[in-house]
């Protein structure tokens, strides 16, 4: 086991980390900017290390600035939480020649799978169904003309690099295409410093499913069943539930023994996300996620397996601790993201929470660093916690879903907590009938 582990993330996943590093007797390590001085990780770390000013740049993305955190306090690894550093080939190989190591997959992995042409051709040779679309970057508007008319409209138009659903437009037919397909470049160039795209077929109603893999490197896979996070608003998951309630055992079985066994031939390592959008019963991969995601924990309540703790014991070299036959798969979970937003407009509402009630009882899961007068910055994402919530059945983690919600006080911002209010009254929510459309349409037609 790895001795000491630097946390180099903030928020709610630094303190998720943090546990688990309690739990398991590691000392542990975090860094901050100055804007979160006074933030819950920072206060209930072992040690902490002030990297740099508010701005990302100068302080959570500053490579340097860590590693030398790392040998200032001896750490011997890092855990990047998600975001940030956590899917930074570069970073990764920088720890590696510094004698750190890196919890999470080989910089190879990551690089593989961080371009999204690559990570489409990789799947296709593993064996897991892709969209119908280009064989690689359409880099001229004769690519994008004639890719078009050979997948048919309407399309769908991606950053090889991106994510967030920055550099993504949908062509309906040829006459919006080639605007798409520029604005597309021009979006990805400024969000990523690549203006390479593909494209895609663009599916009409489907649903947006991504299994849980994990592997130790050596050829062993598993998978640990999947998400349902069709509820999106402008490509970011807003709800999340495990198991789906668009899946069979079946299917789920079935999709999943394929994420494992390509994992199993790539000796892929650690935690990853091999994410699909589902339609008509069909699964067509969109790309892979080599971390650890947001909504993790809806995995953990249903298998009882804690992610984190399986991330460092593989990172050191300890291997999976479970056979796949030997996950249960029991109950339904859902995952509720509160941000500080206003629920209506999605404006950010940085500012000093003046009262601050969680919920609790069983079942109700907070992961979450705030607390009554803590002040949550404007530099920086503006979720302040998750509401995670486990029943028996979904028609009891609904129930317990609403009274949780009810329970939960965040006063002196505004939060998405009244989103969800009525999220879990709405009849389609409860039937399980939505799609990756389905939230954008009912803000778009909910009365003021």
């Amino acid at each position: 086991m790895v001795s000491k582990i630097l946390i180099a993330n903030r928020g709610e996943i630094a303190l998720r980390v943090l546990r688990a590093c309690k739990e398991l007797g590691i000392p542990c390590v975090v860094v901050h900017s100055t804007a979160d001085a006074d933030a819950m990780h920072v206060r209930l770390a072992d040690e902490s290390v002030c990297i740099g000013p508010p701005p990302s740049r100068d302080s959570y993305l500053n490579i340097h600035q860590i590693v030398a955190a790392c040998e200032i306090t001896g750490a011997d690894a890092v855990h990047p939480g998600y975001g940030f550093l956590s899917e930074n080939a570069k970073f990764a190989e920088i720890l590696e020649a510094h004698g750190i190591t890196f919890i999470g997959p080989t910089a190879e992995h990551i690089r593989l799978m961080g371009d999204k042409i690559t990570a489409k051709t990789t799947a296709q040779e593993l064996g897991i169904p892709v969209v119908p679309g280009s064989d690689g970057e359409v880099k001229t508007e004769e690519d994008a003309l004639r890719t078009a008319a050979e997948i048919g409209y309407p399309v769908l138009i991606k950053a090889t690099a991106g994510g967030g659903g920055r550099g993504m437009k949908v062509a309906k037919s040829e006459a919006d295409l080639i605007e798409a397909w520029s604005t597309a470049r021009t979006e990805a160039a400024a969000a990523f410093g690549n203006d390479a795209v593909y494209m895609e077929k663009y599916l009409g109603k489907p649903r947006h499913i991504e299994i849980q893999v994990f592997g130790d490197g050596e050829g062993n896979a598993i998978h640990l069943g999947e998400r349902d996070c069709s509820l999106q608003r402008r490509h970011q998951k807003v709800w999340e539930e495990a198991n789906s309630p668009a899946l069979n055992v079946e299917q789920r079985m079935k999709i999943g023994q394929v994420c494992a066994d390509a994992m199993k031939k790539l000796k892929y390592r650690g935690a990853g996300t091999i994410e699909f959008l589902y339609e008509n019963g069909e699964f067509y991969f969109i790309e892979m996620n080599t971390r650890l995601q947001v909504e993790h924990p809806i995995t953990e309540a249903i298998t009882g397996i804690d992610l984190v703790h399986e991330q460092i014991r593989v990172a050191s070299g300890g291997g999976l601790s479970v056979k796949q036959e030997e996950i249960n798969f029991h109950g339904h979970a859902i995952e509720c993201r509160i941000n500080a937003e206003d629920a209506r407009t999605f404006v950010p509402s940085p500012g000093t929470i003046t009262h601050f009630h969680a919920p609790g009882g069983l079942g109700v899961r907070v992961d979450s660093g705030a607390y009554q007068g803590y002040k949550i910055p404007p530099y920086y994402d503006s979720l302040i916690g998750k509401l995670i919530v486990f029943g028996r059945t979904r028609v009891e983690c609904m129930m317990r879903l609403r009274r949780a919600l009810d329970e939960f006080v965040v006063d002196g911002i505004k939060t998405t907590l009244p989103l969800f209010q009525d999220l879990v009254d709405n009849q389609d929510i409860a039937n399980g009938d939505y799609d990756i459309h389905w939230l954008e349409n009912y803000l778009a037609n909910k009365p003021a």
